[in-house]
């Protein structure tokens, strides 16, 4: 029996979305989930009682190419892994550093060996094999761990795209046996998922997708959307990805998106989500709510002394006003960072937590038709 498992629990009936439980050491994941990202070793301004008793997070992110630069192994190892290191005693999932890699573009060199890259801090050049990945994140210490893999642009052609994938595939064949060849480090079991790339093209996507389900691990990431191609064609893809990875385990859209893209990614059977949006959007004052988007910079909330938002069940949005968040963006008061983070978190957790409900009920593509006008209007 694996450490991680997943029950499917409820399909809706008018769409392919679905609810389950995924099982890890750490403890259980209700899904559909949203996971906060923590990059290097905790969400940005947000501590983690707030990520436990106010946004409700059952599962953060932290990512191995930061937590690989600093604090580093030596420190992270010394701790007994990360859950110890930052007090988080649910499960986390690391990102292989390929996305930040990939984000490198004029300070990294592709290679079958792997990519070296410059460090953004100091300047020192490193390796980033798949067999060292997996190591790293190994020492790290996620629940789940995720294959190394290129992501290629937005856009990219076929021929680039095809190539880029086969390299993935390589990739995951080393990660693969680098992973079932070594232990866990800190006493609970760790669960890799490939990743399906492929770029917009779905004959590579079905052939990605038939290849790193052929490993039979126990989930699945849909990679390289949300990297600059148009949204229909990111829905388009991720529908085809869905429909051709296996049923009985978790799926997860890696890196997003807005709250209406994942809605209409539930409804094509997407599990698993995470993005930055909620907290670099809260601390650039725009605020997701159950009524629409606010930009709480603007003056109409000067006087608006009302909740952020009194439905999500957030203590933070039923509490503070916009009129003093307002103050709080406009005053530069680092106070205000974090509300609008917590409750843009809070929100994101809610609405997964509602589309969960309406699964269950059996009438989410209704619910779902319904609550994105209502999201995207700008208040």
């Amino acid at each position: 029996m694996p450490a991680l498992s997943f029950e499917l629990q409820h399909r809706d009936t008018g769409s392919k979305a679905r609810a389950g439980k995924i099982t890890t050491d750490h403890g259980e994941i209700l899904t559909p989930i949203f996971m906060p990202v923590g990059t290097v070793g905790s969400v940005k301004a947000v501590t983690q009682g707030q990520l436990e008793n106010e946004v409700k997070a059952q599962i953060i992110l932290g990512n191995t190419y930061h937590l690989y630069l600093r604090p580093g192994l030596e420190v992270l190892e010394k701790a007994g892994g990360l859950h110890r290191f930052n007090g988080w005693n649910h499960p986390i999932l690391t990102d292989s550093g390929g996305y930040q890699v990939f984000s490198l573009a004029g300070t990294r060199k592709i290679k079958e060996e792997g990519v070296t890259f410059q460090s953004h801090i100091d300047g020192s050049r490193h390796l980033f094999s798949p067999e060292k990945v997996m190591d790293i994140q190994r020492s790290i210490g996620g629940d789940i761990i995720m294959a190394f893999d290129e992501c290629p642009p937005g856009g990219s052609e076929y021929k680039y795209a095809r190539q880029s994938m086969q390299l993935t595939h390589r990739w995951l064949d080393r990660c693969w046996e680098q992973f079932t060849a070594t232990e866990p480090r800190y006493g609970y079991t760790q669960n890799l998922f490939p990743i399906v790339q492929g770029g917009t093209f779905r004959d590579l996507r079905k052939e990605s997708c038939e290849y790193i389900s052929s490993k039979g691990a126990t989930g699945h990431a849909i990679g390289g959307l949300s990297v600059g191609e148009p949204e229909p064609v990111m829905y388009e893809i991720c529908d085809w990805c869905c429909d051709h990875l296996p049923a009985d385990r978790p799926r997860y859209l890696m890196g997003v998106g807005t709250p209406w893209n994942i809605l209409e990614c539930i409804g094509m059977g997407v599990d698993m989500f995470d993005c930055v949006m909620p907290t670099r959007n809260g601390r650039n004052a725009m605020l997701f709510t159950s009524e629409g988007v606010i930009n709480i910079d603007n003056k109409k909330w000067e006087f608006d002394y009302s909740p952020i938002d009194e439905g999500i069940g957030c203590a933070s949005s039923a509490y503070y006003s916009k009129a003093y968040l307002r103050h709080l963006m406009k005053a530069k008061e680092i106070l205000g960072l974090t509300i609008a983070s917590v409750h843009n978190l809070a929100f994101y957790l809610w609405l997964v937590g509602e589309a969960r409900k309406h699964i269950q009920e059996g009438d989410y593509k209704a619910w779902k038709e319904q609550m994105i006008p209502r999201l995207k209007q700008k208040r």
